[in-house]
């Protein structure tokens, strides 16, 4: 059975692990210190429209999830779907495609490093550097 993630913790504990994105979805999986049931999220940016729209994004990568064949959710790991404006546009077989190909190579350790957020060091500015305008 199948526990669903509904605390911010356990998905700013999610970002922070591997990542592999795709067309229709990003798949975020971190490894839990116990052996429970695997966990699951699902999650859409406001960036992608109102609420309905997101509604409707989420409840295709949730169906999407439930019906995809092959997608192996090992225990004692967590998983978040992140929907994107290609999730509603995307035929559904190839999302379903999309997010077998993406568990599977998160749990062979194959995914991205998560992204840092913010400036990193470099990309700022050294004092006495900028040139003064007067």
């Amino acid at each position: 059975m199948v526990q669903i993630l509904k605390r911010r913790q356990d998905f700013l504990a999610a970002a922070a692990a591997l990542v592999c994105a795709r067309t229709g979805c990003v798949v975020q999986a971190r490894v839990r210190d116990d052996q429970g049931e695997p966990r699951i999220g699902f999650t859409v940016t406001r960036k992608l429209g109102n609420a309905v729209v997101r509604n409707r994004i989420k409840r295709r990568l949730r169906e999407a999830v439930r019906v995809a064949s092959g997608l192996d959710l090992r225990r004692g790991h967590d998983y978040v779907f992140i929907g994107r404006a290609a999730t509603l546009a995307q035929d559904f077989r190839d999302l379903t495609g999309d997010i077998v190909f993406a568990t599977q190579r998160l749990n062979d350790g194959k995914g991205d490093p998560p992204r840092t957020r913010g400036r990193t060091r470099s990309s700022r500015g050294r004092a006495g550097t900028r040139k003064n305008n007067k």
